[in-house]
């Protein structure tokens, strides 16, 4: 199959990551009409009150709210998720087919070993995308930057390279997370505060920090150049 060419590629390590930790910063890319996608590492199962019948429905249905160009699926295994080189190849694959400027998955440290795993996992296939005389499919590509986005399961104060506004599309990001019913509604308390409040409120923190209502916090390994100080908030 062949896969479109993409400007941003976020990797995630289940479906609805990619949501929470850059839901915004999707709507706001696809607004400016660059082409952006969603690799999720595994299906996410299994979980208390999901399944995979239920999540590829429930992750159908934020694709859409998303306006996703392209998302795929690894299957590579939940809750075991391993930085071998069997996954790194499967990722690099994926990276040099679809080409993206950009990549964006998750910060290198948090209390879910799949997360920190995805990490590892996505710096070192955005290496070996680049390599020549390889058997993978497509050609020798080497984003230019990985962004990484801070995940839920450690409340850490993470000092980002920057925050973006994602004033305006806060609220159709949350649509997108509510379509994970499975995740966050079945079998939870819905008194407050929720998981929904939980994210809201770090958007506002963090929009706060840079005077507008809502943001979306990104680090980066490597120095963030600009060309024009006029793209200061």
């Amino acid at each position: 199959m062949t896969l479109p060419q993409l400007d941003y590629l976020i990797i995630a390590c289940h479906p609805d990551d990619a949501e929470i930790g850059a839901g915004g910063a999707i709507l706001s890319l696809k607004a400016r009409g660059a082409k952006v996608g969603v690799l999720d590492l595994t299906n996410g199962e299994p979980t208390p009150h999901g399944s995979l019948e239920i999540r590829a429905q429930e992750c159908a249905a934020a694709t859409t709210i998303l306006g996703l160009d392209w998302r795929g699926q690894l299957d590579l295994p939940n809750r075991s998720l391993v930085a071998d080189l069997d996954a790194r190849r499967k990722v690099a694959s994926v990276i040099r087919q679809t080409k993206p400027r950009v990549l964006i998955t998750h910060y290198w440290e948090d209390a879910h070993p799949d997360h920190v795993a995805a990490s590892a996992l996505v710096d070192a296939a955005r290496f070996w995308a680049k390599l020549s005389k390889s058997d993978m499919p497509g050609e020798p590509h080497f984003p230019a930057r990985i962004l990484y986005f801070p995940s839920m399961h450690l409340r850490l104060h993470v000092k980002p390279a920057i925050v973006l506004d994602v004033t305006l599309y806060h609220e159709r990001k949350m649509q997108a997370l509510a379509c994970y019913h499975s995740q966050f509604i079945a079998g939870r308390s819905q008194s407050p505060p929720t998981i929904f409040d939980d994210i809201d409120a770090r958007a506002r923190y963090y929009g706060w920090l840079i005077g507008v209502t809502y943001g979306e916090p990104f680090l980066s390994r490597e120095e963030i150049g600009v060309k024009d100080l006029c793209q200061f908030c």
